[in-house]
């Protein structure tokens, strides 16, 4: 009697079911080993270079802030500092887009100069708006108006 070996289709599907779960796992097996051999000599490269990066940018954005609030701690007290050319009591705090606004005088009863007051620390410089103030002013772009509001 002869032997049939051929394969029923049923039959036919468990093999490919079966074959397409060891190259499933095979490729598992290959990803695991992978990763573990390439942790082995330390982190991964792009790990590391990751690290790094996310440090010096926190490094960064503290030592930003640090300067911001060194600023802005320098601003509100240059008025009491010695040498500020000013009285205290004659200067009003703007902030934006100009620190102070001088009126020289105000504090005795009359006012002699108007002086806008920009105060700075360390290597900062002007702001693209503090420059097109400044030339505004330099330039005697400067007016009065008083409005009065509708009764």
């Amino acid at each position: 009697m002869a032997y049939n070996a051929s394969l029923t289709p049923l039959q036919l599907s468990y093999l490919l079911v079966l074959a397409a779960i060891l190259v499933a796992m095979l490729f598992a097996l290959g990803l695991v080993l992978g990763m573990r051999l390439g942790r082995r000599s330390g982190r991964l490269e792009i790990e590391h270079t990751l690290t790094e990066r996310i440090g010096a940018a926190r490094e960064d954005a503290i030592r930003r802030s640090r300067a911001v609030i060194g600023g802005q701690t320098a601003e509100q007290l240059a008025p009491y500092l010695p040498g500020f050319p000013f009285d205290p009591g004659d200067l009003r705090f703007i902030g934006k887009p100009i620190d102070f606004v001088a009126f020289r005088g105000a504090s005795r009863g009359s006012v002699e100069e108007v002086v806008f007051v920009e105060v700075k620390t360390g290597g900062s410089s002007l702001s693209k708006v503090e420059r097109s103030l400044r030339e505004t002013i330099e330039a005697g772009r400067v007016s009065w108006m008083e409005y009065r509001p509708p009764s």
